[in-house]
């Protein structure tokens, strides 16, 4: 197996101000704020969440305080049903951790007490009136997304017959007008010159538009142009699991490429191996075309069949063991 790699940007790493999270999300999540506006100065760093379990015995060996607490109608209860000496020491304890932010679910309202401390430790406490799995569920989504390893990378990605087909190479060499005459063939742009790349789970990419772009594109000669306005709705989506990468290269006489497509090519993204096409342009060789087929055929090795290591196999038992020895000794 063979393995190419290319520059593709940075990994870039995120925090979250629990301002932003409240401010740009407060409809979304129902939220609302009890503690001071002081303390949504707090970061999120972290895409899990947890429910703060043996804390609040006082516990403390094992306490996840690096996460989002959610506070759900069983720990209020437990709470409510402390001695104000308890009460004082676990939430004391508790928030001697640096806790990114506490949020109580259902419509509940957190003790008094748990209010004025958060307050002194400048941790934010949240209110939501969901419940608290559905809140759990949509928060957790949500931060998994928001903190997915991501990176932008220069190149044009397009959903040909439902394959993710990401074109990379050299500024010039054509990536652009190939897309364009995919969606002239009914196939759909993601995004041109900039893709956005995050890691959903452990294997798959997803490439998107960067915000600023949309489904603009450059034509070297003609300019801007939008693709949506041009072709309508059907010619764009939003966002398209990369699956495999073209990348159009240069004829040269004394490069050898790939003939027979026996040994995949790879590329490696944020971790993650895609297969690597590598296509040598010449004058008058129909790369929308070959794009269909690189899509086509990467479909038929997802079903189990791999048209060149069948050929191959083929050809060597029409040969026979005998005749393969013949034609070495010629």
């Amino acid at each position: 197996m063979f393995k190419s790699f290319f520059a593709h940007g940075i990994l870039m790493e995120k925090t979250l101000k629990v301002g932003q999270f409240y401010s740009q999300h407060k409809e979304r999540f129902k939220l609302s704020l009890f503690t001071e506006e002081h303390t949504l100065e707090s970061l999120i760093v972290s895409h899990e969440v947890s429910r703060p379990g043996l804390i609040l015995g006082g516990f403390t060996k094992k306490f996840a305080y690096d996460r989002m607490l959610i506070f759900g109608e069983t720990e209020i209860v437990y709470l409510e049903s402390l001695s104000q000496k308890k009460l004082n020491s676990y939430i004391k304890t508790m928030c001697s951790f640096d806790i990114p932010c506490i949020v109580v679910s259902k419509g509940l309202k957190p003790p008094e007490l748990m209010v004025e401390v958060a307050n002194r430790q400048k941790i934010p406490v949240l209110g939501t009136t969901l419940g608290t799995q559905e809140f759990s569920r949509k928060l957790s989504g949500f931060l998994e997304q928001y903190f997915a390893p991501h990176t932008f990378i220069h190149g044009s990605l397009a959903d040909v017959y439902g394959v993710g087909v990401m074109y990379i190479g050299a500024s010039g060499i054509g990536k652009s007008e190939c897309v364009l005459d995919l969606v002239e063939r009914g196939h759909r742009l993601v995004c041109d010159d900039v893709i956005h790349i995050i890691r959903v789970g452990e294997n798959t990419l997803v490439g998107m538009a960067d915000e600023k772009f949309g489904h603009h594109m450059e034509i070297r000669g003609l300019g801007i142009i939008d693709i949506f306005r041009l072709f309508g709705i059907r010619a764009v989506r939003s966002r398209k699991r990369i699956e495999v990468v073209v990348e159009p290269v240069h004829w040269k006489e004394n490069v050898a490429f790939d003939r027979t497509g026996i040994a995949d090519r790879t590329t490696e993204i944020l971790g993650v191996e895609l297969p690597l096409v590598q296509v040598p342009l010449v004058p008058g060789k129909n790369i929308t075309v070959i794009s269909e087929v690189i899509a086509m055929n990467y479909l038929l090795k997802l079903k189990g069949y791999h048209s060149a290591k069948e050929f191959n196999r083929r050809l060597l038992e029409e040969m026979g063991p005998d005749r393969y020895i013949e034609e070495l000794s010629e």
